[in-house]
């Protein structure tokens, strides 16, 4: 088992991530994103780089106004390379309306240069695994 300190360094760096993206801090976000990122989500597959993250970041229609990360896991597969899961709840601002998602998200995260950088990352809105309503 991995020393807790690598774990929560770890979710620390995923921490980080939220608080940019709740600040529209795109220099920090790109800061933290491996170049190319793969994204996967309700809206699809994309593999983005940093440029393109910040501009998504900058343009995007909604505002995260909080969040709460729980039942988190890490999973160092090897010195380099680990896994953050867990669940999120998040409070957002969409078209004007308040909207509150909870979602099981995970991220790679890969050691390049020293640093850790984020690969990929996914995100499940929680729910029906057969998207009955």
């Amino acid at each position: 088992m991995e020393p807790p300190r690598l774990e929560h360094e770890l979710l620390d760096l995923e921490k980080r991530y939220w608080t940019a993206i709740k600040e529209k801090d795109a220099v920090v976000a790109m800061q933290l994103t491996h170049d190319p990122c793969i994204l996967t989500g309700p809206q699809g597959l994309s593999s983005l780089d940093r440029q393109t993250l910040g501009q998504m970041m900058e343009q995007a229609p909604y505002t995260l106004k909080d969040f709460e990360l729980d039942d988190v896991r890490v999973q160092v597969l090897r010195d380099d390379v680990a896994i953050v899961a867990y669940k999120v709840r998040e409070s957002l601002v969409v078209d004007g309306r308040p909207l509150t998602l909870e979602a099981a998200d995970t991220s790679t995260w890969v050691r390049t240069d020293g640093r850790w950088l984020c690969a990929l990352h996914t995100e499940a809105i929680a729910g029906d695994p057969f998207g009955r309503h």
